[in-house]
């Protein structure tokens, strides 16, 4: 189930046809490694945050930084697991939360760091949810991926491996994700999750490491999908 961006969005384009993105969610500090390498307590609930509509783009087309985010090298790469919900999903049990997916992909969120930390009053979604910050795998069918929590997340910049993680180091596994961002609040079908990233951001390293003009970025998912984005500045 191929991405499909248009004027207003992106479609996930179904074998029974086109589903809308309509709202993405992301998950902060999910993984274990990632939260020590920021020096942060792990979280006793989900970090939560929200993405622009238009930051979905499908592989290939290129993460454009815009000029609000040229002022300093700031912009950084997220491999992550995604979740694509496929029907209504409300106070969903966990035991239940599979039947709710549509299926899984690699994502990249890109995020901003100066505006999600110092930029918008603490908030993340400013950094996180510019237009292509969000680029994003074909989808995998949900009875394809026998358990998200067995999975490897692989960020290679210019191709050299930047992230490997395991999807089980994952705080709040997908699943449970699913069950607790349905409590109270539709997920409605093409509700998108981002699930957290694993250790090895930029921001994280020494010196820190920041995407550049005519940088490519990847990130795959072995049995899911991957996601190649060109960079380029606006």
């Amino acid at each position: 189930m191929r991405i499909q961006p248009t004027e207003f969005g992106a479609v996930i384009v179904t074998p029974e046809g086109e589903m809308p993105i309509r709202q993405i969610f992301g998950i902060g500090l999910n993984y274990a490694e990632h939260a020590k390498e920021q020096g942060s307590v792990l979280p006793e609930r989900p970090v939560v945050f929200s993405k622009g509509i238009r930051s979905v783009i499908a592989t290939g087309q290129p993460i454009i930084v815009p000029k609000i985010c040229q002022d300093r090298e700031q912009v950084d790469f997220e491999g992550e697991l995604a979740i694509v919900i496929g029907r209504p999903a409300r106070d969903v049990p966990r035991d239940r939360a599979a039947s709710f997916i549509l299926g899984y992909a690699a994502a990249n969120d890109v995020s901003a760091r100066w505006w999600q930390k110092q930029g918008s009053g603490g908030q993340f979604l400013r950094g996180k949810g510019f237009d292509t910050f969000c680029p994003l795998s074909s989808v995998t069918p949900v009875g394809s991926v026998p358990n998200p929590s067995d999975l490897r997340v692989i960020t290679r910049l210019n191709g050299q491996v930047m992230q490997d993680g395991p999807t089980s180091d994952m705080i709040f596994d997908p699943l449970t994700l699913v069950a607790e961002l349905s409590r109270g609040l539709t997920l409605v079908p093409g509700t998108v999750i981002l699930t957290g990233t694993p250790s090895g951001v930029g921001m994280a390293r020494k010196p820190p490491v920041f995407l550049k003009a005519g940088d490519t970025i990847e990130v795959e998912i072995p049995g899911v999908g991957k996601v190649s984005s060109p960079v380029k500045f606006e």
